[in-house]
């Protein structure tokens, strides 16, 4: 059926939503984890496949999921009651500073997070793809304070950027008592220079772990890395 996307365990329709799926979220969804990731939040869920992966890779997780796009998060509530991981799957319509100052006595392990990402860029012309793909320094300097008052004590948040984006976030961390623990530099090849940056943050001040993922090892063919990263999910693997 046009606009489904089906995985081993779940399919995931895109209908009504501005972002479809893309290499940014699976990986996302493939890689972010915590020391103990039973309680999570996925800012911005879009089609809901970051929160779908997270509660196959984690069976006993309880997820919630914040979109502030009524199409969306239409299509997300659908994916969610679809899946087999429906009973510990949430959404919320609304946007994440609403929901955080509703929620005061929420905590969470992990939260995630592929944002959008155009710091004060042109706008597009479609209002849907505005909200998905473009947004301002205040965005983030609000979701780095919410994230930095709902990780628990061991908590971790993960991020998805493109490197002008990672760079704001690096800076405001500093500011909010979060400290970068890891970075993992995205590279379309082995030669090339990175495109994203997937920033770990937590409360805890520890040695800084940089890596480096690398999808393609040549043209339409994916690295060992790749694919051993997504096997459990897609079905060309």
């Amino acid at each position: 059926m046009a606009g489904i996307f089906q995985f081993k365990q779940f399919a995931v329709d895109q209908t009504g939503c501005a972002m479809k799926i893309n290499t940014d979220g699976v990986l996302l969804g493939a890689l972010a984890e915590a020391t103990n990731s039973q309680n999570v939040l996925d800012i911005g869920t879009g089609t809901g496949v970051i929160a779908l992966m997270l509660a196959q890779r984690f069976s006993s997780a309880q997820i919630d999921a914040v979109e502030i796009d009524e199409p969306a998060s239409l299509t997300a509530t659908k994916n969610f009651q679809n899946s087999p991981f429906a009973d510990r799957l949430e959404l919320f319509h609304q946007d994440f500073e609403k929901y955080f100052e509703e929620h005061p006595e929420k905590k969470y392990d992990l939260i995630v997070s592929n944002p959008p990402f155009h710091i004060n860029s042109l706008e597009s012309p479609k209002a849907n793809k505005t909200v998905a793909k473009h947004t301002d320094k205040d965005f983030f300097g609000t979701l780095i304070i919410g994230v930095s008052k709902y990780l628990t004590q061991d908590g971790l948040c993960w991020l998805i950027l493109p490197l002008q984006a990672a760079e704001l976030i690096k800076e405001l961390a500093i500011t909010n008592n979060l400290f970068l623990q890891k970075v993992i530099t995205v590279h379309s090849f082995e030669a090339d220079k990175p495109h994203r940056e997937i920033l770990v943050l937590g409360t805890n001040n520890i040695k800084l772990n940089d890596s480096k993922f690398v999808i393609y090892k040549e043209p339409k063919v994916y690295t060992e890395m790749y694919i051993a990263a997504l096997k459990d999910f897609f079905t060309i693997f």
